[in-house]
């Protein structure tokens, strides 16, 4: 029994201090424009493996590309 009561003493603490704290909340826009600095630096490295056969042929015909 004295659980109980301690049980809605807590919930009526809970629903009080909500309802204290629930005010207004005001948003407005700043003033000056904002501002975002990406300096992003992309660097690729591309390895290209040939096999025998086909690095002949390009041999043969530089043209080909």
């Amino acid at each position: 029994m004295r659980r109980a009561w301690m049980g809605l003493a807590m919930a009526g603490l809970g629903t009080g201090l909500t309802s204290a704290l629930g005010g207004c909340v005001n948003v407005t826009a700043p003033d000056k424009p904002i501002v975002i600095n990406l300096n992003i630096n992309v660097t690729a490295q591309v390895v290209l493996k040939l096999d025998g056969e086909a690095k002949k042929v390009i041999e043969q015909n530089p043209g080909i590309f």
